[in-house]
């Protein structure tokens, strides 16, 4: 990939970034600010903005080198994937594969969009199709889980069971099959209506086995714990660990299984 004299120090951190994630994980924020805080003097170039606004997608350099970055936007229907953020996100990964420009995603995605709506158009066939295009690339990957990365949609962000060579995550990093709140509504559904009819607090009792399931499995140590990602990082630290793991795999050669061609769902 193209390369540029970088006078942005590697090691510049950036402290906004440590309080850039809200408490409430509900509560939405700016994936562009974060963008900006980590790249080459607060450059990218966008590709397809007005298209699948809750995923960005666009070049940027690091140290120099040109990437390309992907990214949920947590501001834009929290960030889900649907039908053409599948599409838009995979034309643009394997766009960066054919032409050996390595990839950087980060991560905040709660899941693919439901209803008929979705399925109608095929949810799962393009949702496919990004799983593909992360797991056919062979340039250099890195991905940084901000905070949500739940069920289906962690496997098809850039995450080590595609190969993907470096997978940081950040203290809010919340890797699991589904959410708390959701966990917690599923799991114990039975036990809350007992002591609903029993007169005792329900909320209560939802709440601790949220904050259970958040320590026994969703937190990203867990994660680490399991080798879904590599390392826990501080958010300022962001933009050294990425700078420094391209570096590191600027020498990466990675070689396909001989085939007339891959089988892309279609």
């Amino acid at each position: 990939a193209p390369r540029k004299q970088c006078t942005d120090p590697i090691n510049r951190m950036e402290d906004t970034l440590n309080e850039i994630i809200p408490e409430n994980p509900n509560e939405a924020y700016d994936m562009y600010k974060v963008i900006s805080a980590i790249t080459d003097d607060g450059e990218f170039f966008e590709v397809q903005p007005k298209f699948a606004k809750n995923i960005i997608v666009g070049f940027a350099r690091f140290n120099g080198q040109s990437v390309g970055i992907v990214a949920n936007q947590p501001n834009c229907y929290a960030g889900v994937l649907d039908v053409n953020a599948s599409r838009k996100g995979a034309r643009f990964v394997r766009f960066c594969d054919a032409f050996n420009i390595p990839i950087v995603s980060l991560v905040d995605v709660p899941g693919f969009l439901p209803g008929t709506g979705q399925e109608y158009n095929a949810v799962i066939l393009h949702g496919a199709q990004l799983l593909y295009a992360y797991g056919e690339a062979t340039v250099p990957k890195i991905t940084v889980t901000l905070r949500k990365s739940y069920g289906g949609s962690h496997i098809v962000m850039g995450s080590k069971q595609l190969h993907t060579d470096l997978n940081y995550a950040w203290p809010s990093a919340e890797i699991a099959v589904m959410g708390a709140s959701g966990a917690a509504a599923v799991l114990y559904a039975k036990e809350a209506k007992a002591k609903k009819e029993a007169g005792e607090d329900v909320k209560a009792f939802i709440a601790e086995k949220e904050d259970e399931y958040n320590e026994l499995f969703a937190n990203p140590y867990q994660a680490a714990k399991y080798g879904y990602i590599d390392d826990v990082i501080e958010p300022r630290n962001t933009r050294f660990r990425i700078c420094r793991g391209l570096a590191q795999l600027a020498t990466k050669r990675d070689a396909l299984p001989a085939k007339k061609h891959g089988n892309i769902p279609m």
